[in-house]
């Protein structure tokens, strides 16, 4: 019998020490939204095994353009052998100095899974490959859409999804300047001609209007609209909706009045469910929203005192009815940070400096499939694709590190 009390006794000390554990934990949850260490906001955890190795000693190079189509595949556009070390490419060397590796071709699509589907890419007949191809886009038809920000880049490439070239918009290399004292042609943008373009960062094609776009971008500091079934340029628009300058802006100060124009790159232009296109400034370390046809809305600065490469290199919004967030890619500072859309007020930021997975080396594009999931591509030395899986709206940290699984 004493012993029956005994044991009873110690399970209600225990189940007392239970609640009073519990019951702190939820204190201190409380406490902490209290004072602001935590936030609702979308929770996501990298997938460390995605995509799946690629064939054929495949190696990326520096990774700057990523897009989900209406399947959820996933794409993704790199600067292949251009960005890789002779070490890293001994299979392309002559003779072949290793059993390993060689460069991948610049476009590639895999499925949900991670599995490669296809690849290509390259110059060939009938149009001029950039010299330094940047951002892509699958629009509403299924075609292809690739920019480039090389010295001769003025023009847009459009292929059908299997590769098959469309369409050229403009002309390579028509923005020459006069040759410097090495006599080497010198470039100069030209943000107010309706022809061609100024290195383009990245296209969005907008499948009601059926209008492409046009984040040009890092040669001009405009956005252009073109329309998407003949590249006739429709309208274009500078920072605030001006009309566009490349009179050369100087430095990026933190502490000076907010610059009437876009500094180079403009590197993002992406249309909302409403209408709204949001446009990354990036040098400038700020968002600017505007209507379809180039009124100003609004602006928002991100992570205002960096310098150098800027903070908003790239967004790509929630797939609820509403997109009531945005995603940010800051290379700079090498996080993806979620901004309220309507208030473009930021809730958390996640990832830090780092080659393990969940962390970046210049973070430069993003992009949701139908599931919420984020994939990120990172260039310079990052040469990867990076998939976070949605796990939900909850509670976080205002600041996160690398969202490893929990389970």
């Amino acid at each position: 019998m004493a012993r029956t009390r005994v044991r009873k006794g110690l399970f209600l000390i225990a189940c007392v020490l239970g609640v009073l554990l519990a019951a702190d934990f939820a204190l201190q949850r409380v406490v902490a939204q209290t004072n602001g260490n935590t936030v609702r906001a979308p929770r996501f955890e990298v997938d460390p095994l995605w995509p799946k190795p690629l064939p054929n000693h495949w190696l990326l190079g520096s990774t700057i353009g990523v897009w989900v189509d209406e399947r959820d595949h996933i794409w993704i556009i790199h600067r292949s052998s251009a960005t890789l070390s002779n070490n890293e490419r001994g299979l392309e060397q002559k003779p072949p100095t290793g059993e390993c590796c060689a460069g991948a071709p610049p476009v590639i699509e895999f499925d949900p899974n991670g599995n490669l589907v296809q690849a290509w890419g390259g110059p060939g007949q009938g149009y001029e490959w950039p010299q330094s191809n940047h951002g892509i886009f699958i629009d509403h038809q299924g075609n292809v859409w690739i920019g480039g920000n090389g010295a001769g880049d003025s023009h847009i490439l459009k292929f059908t999804r299997n590769g098959k070239f469309l369409a050229q918009y403009g002309k390579a290399g028509v923005h020459k300047g006069p040759a410097n004292a090495e006599g080497l042609s010198t470039f100069a943008g030209n943000s107010n001609d309706r022809q061609n373009f100024g290195r383009v960062a990245k296209i969005f094609v907008d499948p009601r209007d059926n209008e492409a776009f046009i984040a040009d971008g890092y040669l001009n500091k405009r956005v252009a609209v073109l329309d998407a079934n003949t590249g006739m340029m429709k309208r274009y628009w500078g920072a605030y909706g001006n009309k566009p300058d490349d009179t050369n802006l100087g430095p990026y100060n933190p502490d000076a009045p907010p610059a009437q124009q876009f500094r180079n790159p403009v590197h993002c232009a992406d249309l909302s469910v409403d209408n709204l296109l949001y446009v990354c400034d990036r040098a400038n370390n700020r968002i600017q929203v505007f209507t379809k046809e180039g009124k100003f809305v609004k602006e928002q600065f991100i992570a205002r005192r960096s310098l150098g490469e800027g903070s908003v290199w790239d967004v790509a919004f929630s797939r609820d009815p509403k997109q009531t967030y945005i995603f940010l890619a800051d290379g700079r500072n090498h996080k993806v940070r979620i901004l309220l859309r309507d208030t473009l007020e930021e809730l958390t930021a996640f990832g830090d400096g780092g080659r393990q997975p969940g962390l970046f080396y210049g973070v430069h594009s993003i992009a949701v499939d139908s599931k919420g999931n984020l994939y990120t591509t990172e260039t310079y030395e990052g040469k990867r694709i990076q998939k976070f899986i949605y796990r939900g709206i909850g509670n976080v940290p205002r600041v996160q590190g690398a969202l490893w699984p929990r389970t």
